[in-house]
């Protein structure tokens, strides 16, 4: 899979794109794509691929800077629409920034940057809240596991704070929307893990404002908010499958009442 002899570009010795090649062999003789060149798969998904992959071989890092487009096209084999086609993805994905000059670079890749494409992905699909209960479910329920294991007193006694102070709020939905992403995400930080928590604060966004409307029925913000101190209670004594058990009960109540507000909306 080589570009037309017409529109082939000169080699180019550049101690940068022989360095780059190199990454490139090193990636093709490791065997991670099923064999030595691109052939497979769609060239772009390939391309994207394998740039990936060196960024997490360690071969690429954050902040540096690709060869040009020319010496790519050389590295890989390939004409630059399907180079140009990868580029475009990895920067959609946040994996990769443009700069001034058409040179790209790789981006920070902290959790936040990397979930961010997901969100926008999801927030552009249709919603669909068991999903979204079914994912919330897996994520949060190792996040509370791992809080009750890993939050230092001083978080555990925030968490519990942040629940009691909901019942001053029971008549005041905006000021607890507030507090509850407070809650939740004192929860996501005392887990100790970045990219869970981002990842749940992705599913913790979708479908809010049908998690406003919700919260203005009553009674389902004095409900909220004693599962909350049941799970600050579980927290606080270290007690992790009670803990995710209180927090299930309390994600069930959250489904429920996100889907008949639903109802009632379309109704």
């Amino acid at each position: 899979m080589t570009r037309p002899s017409r529109d082939k570009p000169k080699p180019d010795h550049t101690p940068e794109n022989r360095a780059f090649s190199g990454l490139i062999e090193s990636v093709r003789t490791a065997g991670d794509f099923g064999g030595p060149t691109l052939e497979r798969r769609p060239i772009a998904e390939q391309v994207a691929t394998r740039i990936m992959s060196m960024i997490k071989s360690g071969n690429l890092k954050s902040g540096d800077r690709l060869p040009t487009e020319q010496q790519m096209t050389i590295a890989f084999g390939i004409s630059r629409p399907p180079l140009r086609e990868a580029l475009k993805a990895l920067t959609l994905m946040g994996v990769l920034a443009s700069r001034q000059g058409g040179r790209y670079t790789v981006t920070d890749l902290t959790p936040s940057r990397l979930v961010a494409p997901f969100n926008t992905m999801l927030s552009v699909a249709d919603y669909d809240v068991h999903q979204q209960f079914e994912a919330r479910t897996v994520v949060d329920l190792e996040l509370v596991r791992l809080c009750t294991l890993r939050a230092p007193v001083e978080l555990r006694q925030r968490i519990r704070k942040l629940a009691v102070d909901g019942q001053a709020f029971e008549h005041d939905p905006v000021a607890f929307r507030l507090l509850d992403i407070e809650f939740h995400q004192a929860i996501n930080t005392g887990a100790g893990n970045d990219l869970l928590s981002a990842l749940a604060r992705v599913l913790y966004d979708l479908g809010l404002d049908v998690r406003r409307t919700a919260s203005e029925v009553p009674g389902v913000i004095a409900k909220s908010v004693g599962q909350h101190i049941e799970v600050a209670d579980a927290i606080l004594a270290h007690d992790a499958e009670a803990a995710a058990a209180a927090y299930r009960r309390h994600l069930e109540h959250v489904r429920d009442t996100t889907t008949q507000s639903m109802a009632l909306t379309r109704s």
